[in-house]
Order: structure tokens, then C-alpha cells, then sequence
């Protein structure tokens, strides 16, 4: 008897045959759909692939605007450099080629492979190279590396002018000075442009300018370039002679604020910043605030004279030049009786800048003080600029508004106190302070009256004579008004014995005040530390070189002439 197995058939549902069918059909018409729409409809990813393999949109940078002094001189300019960027995944090289390359570029090889082995699409190789060297790379022929063009700043004054100007970095962008301050002034726009590659990555062909760049603004600054370099070799020459840690200069238009010239030391050159100590870059007669001393004497004067409690020959008992306030005791360098209020500046007496000031109620102090620009921003635009310290005269003591009177428990810049002397060289007007050439007198505030501010310019005549403080100010053939400052600093909480501060403010000429002048040497060692000493001959020179540069004429008889002779050869 024969067995026959019965067959084995596997039957499935007839609408999971249909289900797959229609599931086909439908990823067809999708594929079918997207296709179309590709390749007719909406072709611009296709189209910007292919383009991705011949053409490329190149960045144009825009040509970063001039920096120029009051009279047409460059003091900053752009110089057109290449930069060697690459492709890593489109990049062919052979040892040979890579050592070329580092030759051309002086950088290492491992340097080179390191940043071709990164994750980036894109990376520089090296910044800001020569033309002659951009030429040298070209000729390797190594496809997936390119050049850039750049632009690099190039400072023609070099340290005379760098903590005025500044600097940019390799981005061409201002990190410091007026290139920080006015950078989107400067800087303008970069464009784009769409050209076709070779098969080396070379651009061979203009397609189209999709963006055009816009260059920068050109600046046009107050600055005097040659009276900058006067004011820049004195206080150089000044610091070294001293012995001292740093020294700043000032040089304004004492009819329209403008800074003519502002330097200090120790500098450094914008154009080769390799091992730049940081502390060089900043601009000390803007930043830096100091106890600025028996400067500041003047406007305590002034307050006196406004109050109407004063005048220049009021008489005032020095007591031997000792004042007791509390149990604190405030000294005079010469033992004195009764002076004038003439004689207190000419002198330089704290004890009579004292007594008028603890006469005079606290808020009179503050306001004039405040109203000078002390305590505040002086607005002039310039990075980093401080406001110095003035505190709130509700707070004050006794003792701190006498020491405040010449000079101490208040800070100040070069700049704030170089702005505060206009309200003497203006008939009482303060005057805004600016670093950019101005096309009209600007519109001042009074702080003083004319009167008052008439007999501060005969008060200050009489420090820069032969008994005041300040002789060696002196200038030949013009009338100068000033004061002298001396003052310890300031050192963990309490002041130096040995460490001082010299400094000498003025205008010249007295009679029609031109300029003013403001010098501070930090620290100058020895026996010699007086400002009278150490930066009344600075401003002597400074002032005499910058009127002559401006050819401002001469206000003193011929017998001041024949004095000065006399003096000089003393």
C-alpha cells in the first residue's frame, strides 16, 4: 500500500499581497514625484551642488579707512597682504610640497599637518603674508589651498603715535586707541564675489559681484604730529633723566579742546607687537588715575574767589606752616605767616589752601570740583578713559576736605585735570575735550566767573616767577601761568614715604592763553622729586617748541626777554 503524504501549502491572506503592492506603488510615485520635482520644478539644490564642485563665493574685504592728523598727515594706512587658507578634504600634498610650503610660510611642518588633521572645513594656515611669498605658495600648485586678500595696518609713526592710534588685529579689526574707539567708523563692509575654480581650487573666472565692498571712513584727529613728537622725546627724556616708572603729557587748545598732542611712557611700537609687555599698551593720561597734589589747589582758590569771601590779597595766617585739625597735622614745606591768597598759590601753602577751604561749606568744595569734570567720565570718546574719584561731600570730615584742598583723598587723569585748567584759560568756561579736528568753537559751560577767572590767571602768573614754585616753567618772551604739584602716592591704604608723584599744569601765553599743557612724572627716584623740579622744565619745553610750532607770537616786553637771558645763565 503506497503512503502519499499530503503537500504542504502555506496560504496567506489575500490583502497583505495588495497591502505590499500598494506600498510599492506609492514609495514609486513618491520617488517619481520628487524626481520631477528636482530635476523641473525646483532645481536649485541639484544645480548648487554641481556649482559646489567648480565655483565658490570669495569674501572681499573692505579697505579699512585712513587715520590722518589735523593736517593731512598718515598716521594709520592699510597695506594690502594675502592670507594661505585651506580645504583639509580637498587638500593634496607630498612631504616635499609640505616642506616647501613651510619654507615659504616659517611655520613647521607638524604645524601644518596639525591643522590640516582638524575637524574644520576650513582653516588658515598662516596670516597676512607677503605678496612676494603669496606668489611662492601659488607656484606649489597644491589643490584644496588658496589665498585671501587681506588687509594689514601699518602705523608710519610707530611708538611716537601708538597710544593715540592704537592698533588692530589680524582680523583688521581695532583692539586699542582710536582704531577701538571708531571701529565701525573705520571698518566699512566686506562684499562677496562668485567666481569658477580649477581643478586646483584656482579662481579662474569672475561670475558675478554678489555683495560690493564699502571701505571705511577716513579720520581726521586733532593731533599735531609734530607737536606729538615734541611732547612724546620730552617726557621720554624726562622719565629717564628721573629715574622714574612712567610719565604722560597732555597738549591742549585752550580755545576749542582739542588734544594736540598726548604721550606717554614707557611705549611700545604697533607695528611689531612679538613679547609686548601688556602694561605698555595702555594710555596712562586717560586711565590711569593719581592723587594729583597741589594742582589741584587752583580751584579750591577759585571757590574761595567765587564765594565772595576772597580776594587775591585776602590775608590768611599760615601759623608757621603748621595746622592742627583734630589729631591730625598738616605740614608746609617753608614755616610761613600771613600770606595772601596770591601768596598761598605762589607758595604752594597747604595750610592757607586749608583754612580757605574749611571756611567754605562742603557742597561749595564739591560743586566746583564736580562741576571741573572730577568724579566723571571726561566724554572725550577714548577707550577705557576713568573718572577718577570724588566722593559724596556728606561723607566728608574735617581733615578730608583740608587735604582734599590741595590735592589729596581725590583722584584724577592727565586729561580731566588738563580740561579742568580751561575754566582759567577761558574766562571761566569749561571746555569739552575731544581727539577728533573740529570745525567750530564748541559750546562750553561756565563754571566760574569772568572776574574770578581773571584773577586766577594773575595768581597763577605768580608761581612761574622767580619766588614762586614754579620758575623753571618759565618760557622766553611769553607770559605763563601755572601750578606746581608734589604729592606722595598712594600705596596699600595709606601713602609712600619715598614714592612721589610730580606734576606741572599751565597755559601759555597768560595773556591770551593758547595752550595747555599738563606733565606728570610717576616715581622719580632720588633727591630731585618736586614737580617744580622735575616737570616744570618738561612743560617749559613742551609749551615753547609747540607755540613756535603754531607760530603763536610772543605777549612779554624786551626787558622779559632780557630777564629770561639773565635767568637762563644763572
Amino acid at each position: 500500500m503506497n503512503f502519499r503524504p499530503k503537500a504542504l501549502v502555506l496560504q496567506l491572506p489575500a490583502w497583505r499581497s495588495k497591502l505590499l503592492l500598494s506600498v510599492l506603488l506609492v514609495g514609486f510615485f513618491a520617488m517619481l514625484i520628487r524626481a520631477i520635482y528636482l530635476q523641473g520644478i525646483n532645481d536649485d539644490f541639484l544645480r548648487q551642488k554641481g556649482e559646489s564642485r567648480y565655483s565658490k563665493v570669495i569674501e572681499l574685504s573692505a579697505h579699512r579707512g585712513m587715520i590722518f592728523d589735523r593736517n593731512g598727515d598718515p598716521l594709520a594706512v592699510s597695506t594690502p597682504v594675502e592670507s594661505v587658507f585651506a580645504n583639509p578634504v580637498d587638500v593634496e600634498i607630498d612631504s616635499d610640497q609640505m616642506k616647501e610650503l613651510a619654507g615659504i610660510l616659517k611655520i613647521s611642518s607638524r604645524e601644518i599637518d596639525r591643522k590640516l588633521n582638524g575637524k574644520k572645513d576650513f582653516v588658515y594656515l598662516e596670516r597676512g603674508i607677503p605678496p612676494e611669498d603669496a606668489a611662492k605658495v601659488l607656484e606649489l600648485r597644491i589643490p584644496g589651498i588658496f589665498l585671501h586678500r587681506e588687509y594689514r595696518r601699518y602705523y608710519p609713526s610707530g611708538d611716537v603715535m601708538s597710544h593715540i592710534v592704537g592698533f588692530t588685529n589680524l582680523d583688521d579689526k581695532g583692539q586699542e586707541g582710536i582704531e577701538l574707539a571708531y571701529q565701525k567708523e573705520l571698518a566699512g563692509s566686506p562684499g562677496s564675489r562668485k567666481v569658477i575654480r580649477d581643478k586646483l581650487g584656482r579662481a579662474v573666472a569672475d561670475v558675478d559681484v554678489i555683495r560690493t565692498p564699502r571701505p571705511g571712513q577716513d579720520l581726521m584727529l586733532s593731533i599735531d604730529s609734530k607737536i606729538q613728537y615734541l611732547a612724546y622725546r620730552e617726557i621720554r627724556d624726562a622719565v629717564e633723566k628721573a629715574g622714574a616708572k612712567a610719565g604722560s603729557v597732555v597738549v591742549l587748545d585752550a580755545r576749542t579742546g582739542e588734544v594736540l598732542g598726548m604721550a606717554s611712557v614707557p611705549t611700545f611700537n604697533p607695528n611689531n607687537r612679538e613679547g609686548l609687555d601688556p602694561g605698555t599698551i595702555r594710555n596712562r593720561a586717560v586711565t590711569d588715575s593719581y592723587e594729583p597734589g597741589s594742582t589741584l589747589k587752583p580751584f579750591t582758590i577759585a571757590a574761595g574767589l567765587d564765594s565772595g569771601k576772597y580776594t587775591p590779597d585776602s590775608r590768611i595766617d599760615t601759623f608757621g606752616g603748621k595746622l592742627q585739625i583734630g589729631r591730625a597735622t598738616i605740614h608746609d614745606d617753608e614755616k610761613m605767616g600771613v600770606l595772601s591768597v596770591t601768596q598761598i598759590i605762589q607758595h604752594s601753602s597747604n595750610v592757607g589752601a586749608s583754612r580757605i577751604a574749611l571756611s567754605l561749606p562742603p557742597e561749595t568744595m564739591w560743586n566746583m570740583f564736580h562741576n571741573c569734570g572730577f568724579g566723571a567720565d571726561p566724554d572725550s570718546g577714548f577707550p577705557g578713559e576713568a573718572s577718577g574719584r570724588l566722593r559724596p561731600y556728606q561723607s566728608w570730615r574735617p581733615i578730608e576736605q583740608a587735604t582734599m584742598s590741595f590735592g589729596n583723598g581725590i583722584s584724577v587723569t592727565l586729561l580731566q585735570l588738563a580740561r579742568a585748567y580751561t575754566i582759567f584759560a577761558n574766562d571761566g568756561v569749561l571746555l569739552p575735550v575731544t581727539f577728533l579736528k573740529r570745525a567750530a568753537l564748541p559750546k562750553g559751560r561756565r563754571v566760574i566767573s569772568e572776574k574770578t577767572a581773571r584773577e586766577m590767571v594773575s595768581i597763577l602768573e605768580s608761581v612761574v616767577t622767580p619766588q614762586g614754585t614754579g620758575a623753571r616753567a618759565s618760557i622766553l618772551g611769553y607770559s605763563v601761568a601755572g601750578k606746581t604739584g608734589t604729592a606722595h602716592k598712594v600705596e596699600g591704604g595709606g601713602y609712600a614715604a619715598h614714592k612721589y608723584v610730580a606734576s606741572f599744569v599751565g597755559f601759555a601765553p597768560a595773556s591770551i592763553p593758547r595752550l595747555i599743557v599738563a606733565v606728570m612724572v610717576d616715581e622719580p627716584s632720588g633727591s630731585r622729586y618736586y614737580g617744580g623740579e622735575v616737570s616744570a622744565p618738561v612743560f617749559s619745553r613742551v609749551m615753547s617748541g609747540s607755540l613756535s610750532i603754531l607760530n603763536v607770537p610772543a605777549d612779554e616786553p624786551q626787558s622779559h626777554y632780557a630777564m629770561n637771558d639773565i635767568r637762563g645763565a644763572m
